[in-house]
């Protein structure tokens, strides 16, 4: 095999928040660099790709959006399952998608059923800080911040995908954290294996 060929890997994370918080632009911003005024709600769910390198290792990031709207919510576990990731994003003019948010961080630890759901990454996103200069703001820095800290200090990013602001940081975060979180996962699994082996190693002797 030649060694300038690296191993892929493939990160599935989860994009979610209330309709109209802006999931759709903040992909398509990130994977296409493209923004459009015109609103146009997702129906059901649907994913793009990203490929990039970090720390020399190519990893292919899966982003699933899924609509905010209560109707749209029994997608069913398999939706959810074996996601590396969740980003979790609100409006910070609104202040319902910020209420909202718990509701989704347990509905997607409900739906996932992640092996820890303590340690599960999560990223949350506060989009829209172009509007009105910041002058219609309904939920402060401060006050989101306190609610990462208070649930294990997720990683908060203030964005806009109009702007471009802090787009690109925020899912290079999802992606480090997500890659984290798949290497202690796969420690766990590998730990797991070799004592299964060793516990059925022959003493020595023919088995035939």
């Amino acid at each position: 095999m030649d060694v300038s060929m690296k191993r892929r890997t493939l990160l599935k994370v989860i994009v979610l928040g209330d309709s109209g918080v802006g999931k759709t632009s903040l992909m398509n911003r990130y994977v296409y660099n493209k923004f459009s005024e015109q609103y146009k709600p997702t129906i059901g769910a649907d994913f793009i790709t990203k490929e990039l390198l970090i720390d020399d290792k190519l990893v292919t990031l899966q982003i699933w959006d899924t609509a905010g709207q209560e109707r749209f919510q029994s997608l069913g576990s398999a939706f959810y399952r074996g996601a590396d990731c969740c980003i979790l994003v609100y409006d910070i003019n609104v202040h319902r998608s910020f209420e909202t948010l718990q509701h989704w961080h347990d509905e997607f630890l409900k739906q996932a059923d992640p092996t820890d759901p303590d340690i599960f990454p999560f990223v949350l996103l506060g989009n829209k800080i172009d509007i009105d200069g910041g002058s219609s703001r309904m939920v402060s820095d401060k006050k989101a911040r306190e609610w990462c800290a208070s649930r294990g200090n997720i990683p908060y990013f203030e964005t806009s995908a109009k702007e471009d602001h802090n787009v690109d940081e925020a899912f290079l975060a999802a992606a480090k954290t997500a890659l984290t979180n798949e290497r202690e996962q796969v420690n766990i699994y590998f730990q797991g294996i070799s004592e299964t082996v060793s516990e059925v190693e022959p003493r020595g002797g023919c088995a035939c």
